[in-house]
């Protein structure tokens, strides 16, 4: 195990779970969704409501699927930086009537980083330096696993490869760390009625 909570890799680095990737192509909803008409079919009108955007993620695909070839699609989450995050924040704290305070920000965090938010997930700031590649400085990064994507892996590893930049890659235990908490986040069950208490 290390205390590093990364490493740098080579744009032709087989990819594999943990890699971060910034400005990454991927297909989403359009935020207005078309009504089917009667002339049109759903794959029609699924086709006209998709975006190309980038955005920044992270691989959430089980490291052993990837290296096995057993995924022709890889499934990321996005991210955004600590700084970003904090803007999105303290503006849905104003829009909601709520004054943000630093005491309420170091409290969110603090729930972030204990697991206490379901749907996020903090990832540690860190410097990381190869020789032969170079530093990539990285602040705290928020990952929320409200957004999910997919995206051929053969389309996403040329992609890397034409950028020919080198990338952050999660080192083990973090990005299991990571999964775990993905896992956390899909295997919640609301029940509708409890447990009665008998004792």
């Amino acid at each position: 195990m290390t205390e590093a909570w990364y490493e740098l890799v080579k744009a032709n680095a087989k990819l594999t779970q943990g890699d971060i990737i910034f400005n990454c192509p991927i297909l989403t909803w359009k935020p207005e969704m078309p009504q089917l008409q009667a002339t049109e079919t759903e794959a029609e009108v699924l086709k006209g409501a998709v975006d190309a955007i980038q955005a920044d993620v992270v691989v959430m695909s089980q490291a052993c699927d990837l290296e096995n070839g057993k995924v022709s699609n890889v499934i990321l989450c996005p991210h955004l930086s600590l700084s970003a995050y904090r803007k999105d924040w303290e503006e849905a704290m104003r829009a909601s009537g709520q004054n943000p305070t630093e005491k309420g920000w170091k409290r969110v965090c603090d729930d972030i980083r204990d697991g206490y938010m379901w749907n996020l997930a903090m990832l540690n700031s860190g410097v990381i330096k190869n020789e032969a590649i170079g530093e990539i400085v990285t602040e705290h990064r928020i990952v929320d696993f409200h957004d999910v994507y997919t995206i051929p892996r053969d389309f996403l590893e040329s992609v890397l490869e034409q950028r020919l930049h080198p990338r952050l890659r999660l080192l083990p235990p973090y990005r299991e760390h990571l999964s775990q908490a993905f896992a956390r986040f899909f295997m919640r069950v609301g029940l509708p009625v409890g447990v009665s208490k008998a004792w």
